[in-house]
Formats: structure tokens, sequence, C-alpha cells
């Protein structure tokens, strides 16, 4: 059912519907003529004014500004109220809330979406007549308990703390006309506004709008906002855009703008498509930020203070020893004890534990795939120093994110182990990691993954390379030649092709050896 549209009118003026000329005041007001009262079938049509204080000079604070309101039936009156940028809304059901004491409770501020006007001393008169009330109350079940609840209030003046008068206009309109009037500046302030007079179809609409308008650049700072306003599919999409953009995100100006929360709830994510040194470097520019916030000194030991539990997030271990001792080693964040730990960590075998994770970041999306080239096991497998190495292609774009490799025959034991995809044509190290693996006696195979994923191209010749060090291991027999791989979903095929890789090779062949598996990505 559509309801009676009031006409909208935006002006400058130097003086409000009542009282003395107010300099630099934006006067806001929707007004309509009011029919004859025998022609009179639908309810009186609101005339509100929105007078709008400008900032004013530091050495005189200028008395509050109201907004006038008047029509058939009303009364003057004025209530002043400050407006900080919008806070979230209260929990649970606001309409509960509101039965409390008669009006919305006031909520601690947050940030948002726009900066611009959202610390502006806002002052309003609300006054109200019967009918427009039972507009507000039948699309607002915050306003039906304010009005029909049991202690609902008598007064014709009511307060709107916290609310930006660009944003009650649209709620109202919404209400009147259902009409929507969001845009990039009033977007959050309007959402803010749905949710604390509990308007779920304009909630709705703005979500929408942040949906549409979601970029790399903006990701961080909606991220924010979605989580202070409890939005959790558009949270969603925006982890999603930051896994797919991490780069550009980090480099945008709202990430140093996130609360540590956010933080660490980006940094706990296995899917950020970014190398670990640059994310290191990017949590810094967010401490230093947060130094500044919290008036302290930007020194190393404040700047591990403000990360807290967002330093163990990052995974020291996926850098290259070059990487971690050109910055990280040199920061001064980490205590020496750390920095001496990750060092063995990247030159020692067996490696010694870290207080830091160490499992890959994946940015790819989808089921974890892999193809076995061997038909049987067999024992006794030699290395001496020299790569075992096999040369494959593929019939579509996948990524390669490990091998699985044959252990020992003498019971458990530790390799070290290195790793690499090379491009065979150019000889050109596409990806590689020198790490180790812990096997327990069995012929079965054991995962060893690369840093970062391998993207594969069709039809173009890749070599597979592993050098181990450690003793005798299994290894396989009766290998196939051609390999194909059918998603149990989709039923998509990958077809894999091997042959043996000349050159400097441990024996490694199409019919036998090492590397029995490869772990990838469609």
């Amino acid at each position: 059912m559509r309801r009676c549209c009031p006409a909208l009118c935006i002006s400058s003026s130097s003086r409000g519907t009542t009282g003395p000329a107010r300099p630099n005041a934006a006067a806001i007001s929707i007004a309509a003529p009011l029919p004859p009262a025998a022609a009179v079938s639908r309810p009186p049509l609101l005339v509100l004014v929105l007078l709008q204080r400008r900032p004013a000079p530091p050495a005189a604070a200028p008395p509050p500004h109201k907004m006038a309101a008047g029509g058939s039936g009303g009364g003057p009156g004025g209530l002043s109220s400050s407006c900080p940028q919008p806070p979230p809304p209260p929990p649970g059901n606001g309409a509960a809330a509101a039965c409390t004491n008669g009006a919305p409770p006031a909520s601690p501020p947050g940030l948002t979406y726009n900066q611009c006007g959202a610390a502006n001393p806002i002052s309003f008169l609300f006054v109200y007549f019967f009918n427009f009330r039972f507009v507000l109350a039948v699309g607002s079940a915050v306003f039906d308990a304010m009005f029909n609840g049991g202690m609902a209030t008598t007064s014709t003046e009511i307060e709107l703390p916290d609310v930006e008068p660009a944003a009650f206009l649209a709620l109202l309109k919404f209400l009147y006309s259902d009409e929507v009037q969001i845009g990039p500046e009033t977007v959050m302030t309007t959402l803010y506004t749905a949710k604390k007079y509990a308007v779920p179809a304009l909630e709705a609409h703005c979500v929408e709008f942040l949906k549409k308008n979601l970029r790399a650049d903006n990701a961080f700072m909606l991220l924010t906002q979605a989580r202070l306003f409890d939005e959790p599919q558009l949270a969603s999409l925006c982890l999603e855009n930051i896994d797919k953009n991490t780069s550009d995100a980090i480099n945008a100006e709202g990430f140093t703008d996130i609360d540590l929360d956010t933080l660490v709830a980006v940094l706990e994510r296995d899917t950020l498509g970014i190398r670990e040194v640059r994310l290191f470097n990017a949590v810094v520019r967010w401490s230093e930020a947060e130094c500044q916030r919290q008036q302290l000194q930007v020194i190393p030991e404040n700047k591990r203070k403000v990360l807290g539990k967002a330093l163990s997030l990052i995974r020291f271990p996926l850098m290259t020893i070059e990487e971690f001792a050109a910055g990280p080693a040199q920061s001064g964040i980490l205590t020496d004890r750390e920095v001496v730990s990750l060092f063995l960590h990247f030159t020692v075998n067996p490696k010694p534990r870290v207080e830091f994770i160490d499992r890959p970041r994946c940015c790819l999306r989808g089921k974890e795939c892999s193809i076995s080239r061997f038909q049987q096991v067999e024992s006794r497998w030699g290395y001496s120093g020299t790569s075992d190495r096999i040369r494959f292609s593929v019939n579509k774009r996948i990524f390669v994110v490990g091998f699985g490799l044959y252990g020992s025959i003498h019971g458990p034991t530790d390799y070290q182990v290195n790793i690499q995809i090379i491009h065979t044509d150019s000889n050109t190290v596409l990806g590689q990691n020198d790490t180790g693996f812990s096997c327990d006696g069995s012929s079965n195979t054991f995962r060893v993954m690369f840093k970062e994923p391998v993207e594969i191209l069709p039809n173009v010749n890749y070599t597979a390379c592993a050098t181990l060090k450690g003793p005798d291991s299994h290894y396989g027999t009766k290998g196939l030649r051609k390999v194909i791989h059918e998603s149990p979903t989709t039923g998509a095929k990958t077809c894999f092709m091997f042959c043996y890789a000349a050159g400097n090779n441990n024996g490694t062949s199409v019919e036998d050896g090492q590397i029995p598996e490869i772990i990838f990505y469609t």
C-alpha cells in the first residue's frame, strides 16, 4: 500500500522558520499544502524543517539550532541533540529496547561511510501530529513502541539522538512513499537510522546499494561497517573481495583505519592472495596509525603492543630467508628469541618448532585435487644430492600447490627437501620451497607444499623437481604416461601427460621413481 508522498525541498537560508537570523544554516524541509478539512481522506502531510549548524570557531560555541515543524494540530517546541558518528544499533529487538524508556537508546560512536558532516553538531525539533504518528507507528516497530507501548510518550516533541537529518528525511520519505533516496554520502547513516528504528526494508536497500558499490579500495572500510551493523552477508562479500584483490585492498587509505578485531579476522584467513612480506609491511603501517590514534610514541615496542594477537597471525615461515632478513628481522617488532628461532627454521634441518603459523595461504576456490601416476610401490630409492625430475603438461589451466612424495623404508624419519616447478622451455623457476617433512615408515605419500600456488597453463611443458636429503625411501613403479582426473561434482576432466626429464636426474622417469603425486586446484 503506497502512502501519501510529501514534497521535498532543500534550500539554504540565513534564518529558520522561527527565531532570529542564523548565518550559515542549511534548511531542509518537507512540505505540502493541506487540502480542505472536509476533503481529507488520508493522513495530512508532514511539514518538517531541519536546521544544520555549521562548525563554529573554537573561541565561541554557538547556541543550538532547532528544526521547526508545523501543520494541522501541531504546536511549537524545541529540543537539541548533538550528532556523533552513527553507533551500532542496540542488540536484540529494537522495539523491545524502545519500550524500556520510551525512546531509542543512545549507543557508543562508530565509523561511518560518509565522514563529511558526521562531526557537525545537529540540533532539531521533531513535532508530530496524530496522523503522522500513525504512519511512523505502522512503518517502524520502534516508533510503534514509543507511541503505543506500555510506556508510550504523550509529548508532542520526540528526541531523535544520534541521527543525521538527511538520513531521517530518507527514512521519512521511504515510510510515506516507499521511495528510496540514498547515495554514497548518506548510505551508512541511513542504514544506521533504518536499523535503529527497525525498518528492515530500508535496511535491505542500503545493504544492496553497498554491495553494488563494493570495490577493492573501499572493501576494508565497508567490512568494518558490515561488522559494526551486524551484516554477515555484506561482510562475507567484503572478505571475498579482499581475498581476490588483497594487494589493492591493503594499499587503500581505509586499511589503516580498521579496528583490531577486523584486522585479526582478515589475517586469520588462508585465502589472501599476497606474499607474506608485503602483508607484514601493511600490518606495520596499520600499527603506526594505531599508535597515533592511541597517542603512543611510534616505536617498535608500542607497535608490538597495539598489534597484540595480530602479530602471531603473520606467517613469517612463508617468507624467504632474504625477505625475512631484510624486513621483519630488522623491524624491532619481533623479540630476539623469535628472530633466532625463525632463522633456525629457515636454515637447519630438522626444523625447530616456531610460534608462528607455517600453513600456506591458498588464494584459490573449490576443492583440492590430486593425481597419482604410479600403480605400485617398491622399496629402496637412494639420494645423493641430485634432483628427481619428471616433465608434464596439462590440457587446462590449473594451480599446483604441492607434491606427494615417498618416505623412508627405515621407519619414522625426517627429510629435508627442495621442491620446484620449472618452465621447461625457458628454464625459469616458477615456484619453489625449501622445507622438510616427516614420514612414518609406511609406503604412503607425504605432502610437501609450495608457499604459493603455481599457475600451470594448458599445453605447456613444465618440469617437477624434488631434491631430497635423507635415507633410502619407497618409490613407485608401473607408471602411467597419461593420467585423467575427473571432478566428482562437475564431471570436468583434467588430463596430465608425463615424459622423461633429460639432464641431471636422480633416475625418476615415467615408469618409476619419485614425485608420485601432484596436488592442484582447477
